[in-house]
Formats: C-alpha cells, structure tokens, sequence
C-alpha cells in the first residue's frame, strides 16, 4: 500500500471520525470513552458487549450512530420466551404464492441486541452464529446479512434472576466488552434540557456524514496502518502474559483460572490499528495497544473462585499486566 495514499486517507479519516462525533454530540451527552469504542469496533468489522445499567442512553447510543451513518436500524428486546426465528425470519407458505422467506430484524446493519442473557441459548446461539459468520440460514437456504453488519449487545449488572449466562465460547466472539457508568454531575445537568424523553429523535436534526460503503472503506483501509514487528511482540507478550502470569511476577495473576485465547491477539492487533487511524496516526504505537486493551481483554479473562470471593475485577489484572510487560 502506497504511504502517501495512507498519508492523505489518515488525514480525511480524521476528519471524517471528528464530525461523525460532533453528530452524535448532537444526542448524547458525554460517554465520549464509550463512543471511540464503539467507532473503533465499527471500523474494526467487530462486535460489542456493553454492560451498563437501564437508562443510561445505550439504545440512544447505537441509534444515533446508525442515523449518521446511513446505516438501517434495528432494536431486538431479548426475552425468555423469544425465539431464533422472531430473530433470523422464518419460511412461510401461501396457497398463490408457495413458500418463500420473511427475513428478521437481524437484516440490518446496526441491531442491539437488548438484554441479549434474557433469551434463552438458542436464541442467542442464532444472533451469535449471524455475528461470526456474517450469514443466517431460513429453512434450507443461508442468507448474506447486509454490509457493515455491527452488533451492539447489551447487558444489566444489577438483574440476574431469570437470566441466562452468555457461555465464555460465546463472549469470545465479541472483539470488546465496554462498562458504561453513570454521568458526571455537569453531564447530567445537560441532560435535563436535551434528553430523549422531552424531545422527538428527528427534532435533534443528526445529519448523516458517513455512508455504509465508506465505513467498508474503512474496514478495508485500517487493515493497512502499519504495526511494527516489535508492537505485535508486545502484543503476543500481553496475551501470553495472562496464561502464564507466574513468570511476568504479577501478583493479581493467582486468581486467573483460564488465560485470554489467540482472539485476543487479534483483537489487539486489528483494535490498536483502529485507535490509531481514530488518532489521525499512521502508524500503531504501544500506546494505542494499552487503550484498547482492557477493551479486548477483559471479557476474555476467567477469574478462579478465589478471585471472584476476594471482589477481583479483571480490570485489576490487566491494569497491574500493562505495568509489568515492558514496552519495546
């Protein structure tokens, strides 16, 4: 790839990302660290799972990138009594018409998945296997999901009664698990005057800046910001770091059960290209590794018993592992 072409592209993509965020500035308050999380996975051609508790603008959130975006929307409200077809479509039969397929909500760019471990593990099999595979199949034939495809998947902390558990295989599909927290003080004085409640989604005015095939584009493009052999060590020395903590002396490191998977890896690998092209840089730095990288890993770490009793969060252990790996 040419380096002056990355050169000028570096620069519009800035640019661009810039008003993308001024756009949704326009709706939602605050929660900028969410939000480059949520345009590094786009950018990244990943998923999230963000946990958070009700009513703090997660549907908003997505809702509004779509809109800006171009992108076609979808809200599906996980429920027990759901069912993989209310989600993928179905194959149906008229006497004049003969069989043919209504497709499901799934056939959009951007879904959030609502409470995605109140459904049951099929159902959330069904949205998961259309996340890898970027295809879902109706009775006996597979459908191609639409391009980008992005899935937003949300869960509450504070509800466990009646839920089912995402399985860990299944939690490893999503590139990023984001914590969105409550707002500041400031932040939700300015929420009084322009919160969803008081006023229609179309009086905010959000003007599109992007459409589907430049965020493909980018897809294409972040693939190519260099990453020096070095950096992708340091990013190997991560992930190993957190299957064999004995040997980097960390001290939180006695309370991992199961270490981070080679997704991981490659989670940090194609994320801190992301942040980087986010930054306006052309290159990635270990500085851009260590912002994604409770992002990628903290989802994929599986605390023992003993850690989970004594209150450990995995952002404990991969804070003190950015300490203690050394940087190239």
């Amino acid at each position: 790839m040419n380096k002056n072409y990355m050169k000028k592209k570096s620069k519009d993509y800035k640019v661009l990302i810039d008003k993308i965020k001024q756009e949704i500035s326009k709706t939602v308050v605050g929660q900028e660290v969410v939000i480059d999380g949520l345009l590094r996975a786009v950018i990244s051609n990943g998923h999230v799972l963000l946990e958070g508790v009700p009513g703090i603008a997660k549907t908003l959130i997505v809702r509004t990138l779509s809109k800006v975006t171009r992108c076609s929307f979808n809200r599906i409200q996980f429920t027990p009594d759901l069912l993989p077809t209310d989600i993928i479509g179905i194959t149906a039969y008229e006497e004049k018409k003969g069989f043919f397929t209504l497709k499901g909500p799934i056939f959009n760019n951007f879904i959030l998945a609502d409470e995605i471990n109140r459904a049951p593990p099929k159902v959330q099999s069904a949205l998961l296997e259309g996340m890898q595979e970027k295809q879902v199949t109706i009775g006996k034939e597979t459908f191609p999901l639409p391009h980008p495809f992005f899935v937003l998947a949300t869960q509450n902390p504070i509800e466990s009664l009646g839920t089912y558990p995402l399985p860990e295989a299944q939690i490893d599909r999503f590139l990023f698990k984001l914590n969105i927290d409550y707002p500041t003080q400031t932040d939700e004085q300015h929420i009084l005057k322009k919160n969803i409640t008081l006023k229609r989604f179309d009086e905010y005015k959000l003007n599109p800046v992007i459409s589907p095939e430049e965020i493909m584009a980018l897809q294409s493009d972040v693939k190519n910001v260099y990453l020096d052999n070095k950096i992708e060590k340091y990013i190997i020395r991560l992930v190993d770091c957190t299957r064999k903590s004995e040997q980097y002396k960390i001290k939180l490191g006695k309370y991992i059960e199961y270490g981070a998977s080679p997704r991981a890896s490659i989670g940090l690998f194609i994320a801190s290209k992301a942040d980087a092209l986010i930054k306006g840089d052309l290159f990635v730095t270990p500085h851009h590794v260590k912002r994604v990288a409770a992002d990628v890993l903290r989802h994929r770490l599986i605390l023992n018993y003993e850690g989970q009793a004594e209150g450990i969060k995995t952002d404990n252990v991969i804070e003190e592992i950015l300490s203690k790996v050394p940087i190239p």
